[in-house]
Formats: C-alpha cells, structure tokens, sequence
C-alpha cells in the first residue's frame, strides 16, 4: 500500500465513528486502473448547495482513497448556491464535475449549456410539498388549493413547483403565492405560509425539527402526484467527454464504487460528513435522516436492480424532458435525448466489476 494511502487511512480510522471504513473497500484498486506512472489528474467538483447526506458521494470516494486508486486527485468539492448556478459552472468549464438537479440539467440544455449526465443518483425525484400536519394534511395535490404555497422563484424548486402543478391540470392562480428565500422553516414553522416546496433529503429533517420532530410533517411526494422525473446526479460538461474520456471513465469508477458504499453504510457516511469541518460537528443525525430517506425512496428503483446504481434510462429521461416541456418550464428548444445524458460511463464501470 503506497506511503499516502497508510496515512490517509490513519487518519481516517482515528475517528471512532470511522473505525470500519478501513475494512470496507479501503484498499487499493486490483484491476489496472490506477495511474501507472504516480502522477494523479487533478480535478475539481461544484455541489448545487450547502453540504448534505447524498453529497457523502464525493467524500466517502476521496475519504477511502477510491479516486487516488483511479489516479485522480480532487482538489476541491466545493458547495454552492443552486443547481442552474453548479450547471453554469460546470459547463463553462470552472469546474469539472458536478452534482444536481437532473432536470434543471434540462433546462439548463435548453439554454444551450453544454453538460450531460453520467449517473442518476436519484432515480425519483426527492421534492415535494411539505406542511405542518395539524394545520394542513396533503393527502392529493387539490388539497393545496386556495392555500398559501412558499415559492423560491428560481432553481430547481421553482421548476419542480411549476412542473407539478401543470401536471395536475392547476394554474398558479389556484394557490395564493409567498415569495420565500433559503432556509424555509421560518415560514412555515410560524404560519406564514401553508406549504413549501421541500427536498425529503435536504431541508426535511430540519423542517420536521422546527415543526415539531418527527412525523410532524404532512409530506406530498411529487413521484406519487404526477411527476415522473428524475432528482439529482452527477454531471460533467461537454467538453470533458470530448477531450478527457479517460479521466471521466475514473472518475465515474470511484464515484459509483463510492456510491455502493454509501448506499450500505449510510450512517458511517453520516459521520464522516460530521468531520468535514467544525460547523458540522453536530449535523451527523441530521445527514443520517437525509441518507436514509434517499436509501428508502429514491436511489434504487428497477433499473438499477438491473443496471447496477446511477444507472440511466432513456424512457425515465424523454419522461423528465416531456414533463418541462409540455408544461412550459423549458426557455429553449427541448433537447433530445442524447443531449442530456452519456450512460456510457455508469455501463462500462459495471459491466467491469
């Protein structure tokens, strides 16, 4: 095992809560993938918000040295302020990789911002719409109607609420609309409004907190309201699939075999999210909730079953591109198909496990 990788497993495993990880997948690549001759390709990566549990992705692959093993180094995995803002970034080339809304991704394409997909990590899409139980139960989409709906006018929550509500035959106008900002439980906690457009494994644990803790919450999932879509995934730009396939192959390896990881280990990733700087310290039950509500609802579905995790499939994409674009969410000429996402990376990683 190389001088780097027995310190970076020291230092992982000195953390309790880490203790397992060297025994978990933490040794080196068997299969020829590594860089041969020691020099690591340097690449960068651009989150669509502030840290949470699906975003461990990323550091469980850097954490577990599964990028080192592929001969990448990662310098940066930095949070952001939106996906259409990671989706910009990415696609003028500020930053190699990066992670989002699979359907602003569209948007974006239609804007003629030139990034594709390479994994799904939700399969449905994790927004809904979120109210206090004991003020507001939604049972069905009607029963937001001629209540007080909390809208952020821009990003992925923008478009999911437009989306949503054309999908069930309701205009803006049936809803009475707040403008919100980031973070929303103010809004809703207070009665300011009645529901919010809300990430089951983002701001939800923190909503149901405020609210009341768990159960709290009545929660209206868009995948069981009409809204067949993808949620969020890794993304890259064109431009690296054109000139650097290679380093996209292995970044596309580590960051699946991390996924796997994450998938059975949601708690230990938790914890290693807690250790990613001191302002996290107390978020690990807080990341766990996040992770377990992906691990319920949305990273598997049949076609992973089949596929292997981050599979992608073209029916479930001309569904997410057919939702925007019958509906009006789209600025721009809706793309095809093969303009928004490349399964071959995500096939060629399993096919070679």
């Amino acid at each position: 095992m190389p001088s780097s990788r027995k310190k970076r497993a020291a230092a992982v495993t000195a953390a309790a809560a880490m203790l397992a990880l060297a025994a978990c997948g933490g040794e080196p690549a068997d299969d020829g993938k590594s860089a041969s001759s020691g020099k690591l390709d340097t690449v960068t990566v651009q989150l669509d918000y502030q840290l949470r549990g699906n975003h461990g992705i990323f550091h469980i692959a850097k954490e577990m040295g599964y990028f080192e093993d592929e001969g990448i180094k990662v310098e940066d995995i930095a949070t952001g302020t939106g996906s259409p803002d990671a989706l910009r970034i990415v696609g003028t080339g500020k930053a190699d990789f990066g992670f989002g809304d699979l359907p602003s991704l569209v948007t974006a394409r239609s804007q003629n911002v030139p990034v594709k997909a390479l994994a799904a990590v939700n399969q449905v899409s994790p927004l809904g719409m979120c109210s206090v139980k004991k003020r507001t139960e939604l049972g069905t989409i009607d029963d937001l109607k001629g209540k007080t709906v909390g809208v952020h006018p821009a990003g992925s929550t923008f478009i999911f609420y437009q989306a949503l509500l054309a999908a069930n035959d309701m205009k803006r106008g049936d809803v009475e609309e707040v403008t919100v900002t980031p973070p929303y439980e103010n809004y809703l906690v207070s009665g300011k409004v009645d529901a919010v457009v809300c990430y089951i494994d983002a701001e939800v644990p923190l909503l149901e907190d405020a609210a009341g803790g768990q159960g709290s919450l009545s929660i209206l999932l868009g995948s069981d309201a009409g809204y067949n879509a993808y949620g969020s995934g890794l993304f890259t730009s064109d431009k690296m699939i054109k000139e650097k396939p290679d380093v996209v192959q292995r970044f596309t390896n580590a960051y699946l075999k991390a996924f796997d990881y994450v998938l059975k280990n949601p708690d230990k990733t938790a914890d290693l999210l807690a250790k990613a700087s001191p302002e996290l310290a107390k978020k690990a039950p807080v990341f766990k909730r996040q992770l377990q509500a992906d691990v319920d609802h949305t990273f598997t579905s049949d076609i992973t079953d089949k596929q292997g995790l981050g599979a992608m499939d073209e029916a479930r994409w001309k569904a997410t591109i057919d939702i925007l674009a019958d509906q009006g969410v789209l600025k721009g000429e809706a793309p095809e198909t093969k303009d928004v996402y490349d399964p071959a990376f995500a096939e060629k990683h399993h096919a070679g496990k």
